[in-house]
């Protein structure tokens, strides 16, 4: 690369001491020109110790910068309130439960300046420390688990609807706003859209190399995907339409399984459907779920329906709640103003 475009690092944190530093670190020794990187992280009031790290690596690199977050904790408004404050031509957006490949930032930045795209990202590869997240793991990759989202492939490569965690161009953030802060979860998906809407595009580049740690436990993996759920059906109401079907199959998956229960004329296929549905799974848990050993294999098996149900149930309770109380979207507005060139 002859020239190195200004980056930001933008990464949203609560209470993360656990993963911060790592996080910070691995962004702070990428390959990517130091001289033309900043590192703004959003904290909204940790209570661990998540802000004395950060001072810390603040006083050893002045690179690093802290935004205060603790009046909303939402990860919408510190991102944005990180964007407004950035000096970057391309924004990148990072999970601190991420690990971040030492070229990453120079491979986000590559895919911008030869493909011309508004956003780009990697695929999202997980990558387990405990056996539950192992298991997890396994489940994700199996297209029963995600559905076949292209993000979700490391072999992709090509414009999509969305990517992980997700990178910015400014000009592209100044023509379509920021962050929606009325959304509590699914927030980068409803920005791409306004993007894609907008004539953008979002390019998925399989050389943008990032793992991500999914969630610990079976309950926190239901309470995640039923608020992806809640998330996706307000997006949905708000675009009028999805950018394709595979969002809302759980949900159609739920709405067929209550068909099923409560009409007098449909209940006796009900036990042929529920063995159907048992059997298709636990066959793909014993695919993608043997490689972490046999005790792997029923925690997989379990996985699929929370997941599936937890989001089902998601999408129908946001259905009811944005129908009769709509939360209007709530868009702010990047200035328009040169970033760094020199």
């Amino acid at each position: 690369m002859t020239r190195y475009p200004f980056v930001t690092i933008v990464m949203p944190a609560y209470n993360e001491a656990a993963y911060i530093e790592a996080c910070v670190d691995s962004i702070l020794q990428q390959t990517y020109a130091a001289d033309r990187m900043e590192v703004l992280v959003a904290d909204g009031g940790s209570t661990d110790g998540t802000r004395s790290i950060l001072e810390r690596l603040a006083a050893s690199d002045p690179r690093v910068r802290t935004i205060d977050n603790s009046e909303h904790r939402l990860q919408s408004y510190g991102m944005n309130a990180c964007i407004q404050a950035s000096r970057g031509t391309y924004i990148l957006i990072c999970d601190v439960h991420a690990e971040y490949a030492r070229d990453y930032v120079a491979q986000i930045v590559d895919a911008f300046e030869r493909t011309g795209a508004d956003a780009v990202g990697g695929a999202q590869r997980a990558k387990g420390r405990s056996s539950f997240q192992r298991a997890l793991c396994r489940a994700l990759s199996s297209q029963l688990g995600v559905g076949g989202a292209a993000y979700r492939s490391s072999d992709n490569e090509g414009f999509v609807d969305t990517v992980f965690p997700g990178a910015y161009r400014r000009a592209s953030l100044e023509r379509v706003g920021l962050f929606d802060v009325k959304a509590a979860t699914n927030e980068d998906a409803d920005l791409t859209r306004r993007i894609i809407d907008h004539g953008g595009r979002v390019y998925l580049s399989r050389d943008v190399v990032v793992h991500y740690y999914p969630r610990p436990s079976l309950k926190a993996l239901v309470r995640q995907y039923f608020k992806y759920g809640d998330g996706r059906s307000r997006t949905i109401l708000l675009h009028g339409t999805p950018p394709s079907l595979r969002p809302m199959v759980p949900f159609l998956g739920l709405s067929a399984a209550l068909a099923l229960l409560l009409v007098p004329g449909l209940t006796p296929a009900l036990p042929a459907c529920v063995l159907l549905y048992a059997a298709a799974t636990g066959i793909e848990a014993a695919r993608v779920g043997h490689t972490e050993g046999a005790a792997a294999v029923p925690v997989v098996w379990a996985i699929f329906p929370s997941m599936h149900v937890a989001h089902g149930l998601g999408f129908l309770h946001g259905l009811v709640k944005y129908t009769f109380n709509p939360v209007p979207p709530e868009i702010e507005q990047l200035d328009s103003r040169p970033s760094v060139t020199a």
